[in-house]
C-alpha cells in the first residue's frame, strides 16, 4: 500500500466538511413549501417543489457519501484501509486514490 493514511485521513475529514457546508448552505431549499397563493403563483409553487425535491434528494446521496467517508475512516482507524471489505484483496492504488471512500475493490464492485 502506497497511500499515506494520513494524507487519505486529511482528504477524507476535508470532504467530509464540504458535504456539512453543502448540507449547511441548501438548508433553505430543503425548507418545506407553503401555499400562499397571494404571493406567489400555481407555477412558482410548483418551481419551488422541485427544488425543495431536488434539494433533498441531494441532501441524501451527501448523507450516503458521510457514512461511506466514517467507514473509510474507522477502516483506516483498525488497520483495514485499501483491502476489499468483500474478498480482502487490495484494492488498486488508482481506485483509492479517485475514490478514497470506496469499500472494495472492482471486481467485487462489479459483482463479478
Amino acid at each position: 500500500m502506497d497511500l499515506d493514511p494520513n494524507a487519505v485521513r486529511q482528504r477524507l475529514l476535508a470532504r467530509r466538511a464540504a458535504l456539512v457546508d453543502e448540507d449547511r448552505l441548501s438548508e433553505a431549499d430543503r425548507a418545506p413549501v407553503t401555499l400562499d397563493q397571494e404571493s406567489v403563483g400555481r407555477l412558482s409553487r410548483i418551481d419551488a417543489m422541485q427544488v425543495q425535491a431536488m434539494a433533498l434528494a441531494s441532501q441524501r446521496r451527501r448523507a450516503q457519501e458521510r457514512e461511506r467517508i466514517d467507514a473509510a475512516l474507522k477502516r483506516i482507524d483498525s488497520g483495514e484501509y485499501g483491502w476489499c471489505v468483500t474478498c480482502g484483496e487490495e484494492i488498486a492504488i488508482a481506485r483509492l486514490d479517485h475514490a478514497p471512500e470506496v469499500p472494495t475493490c472492482l471486481e467485487c464492485a462489479r459483482g463479478t
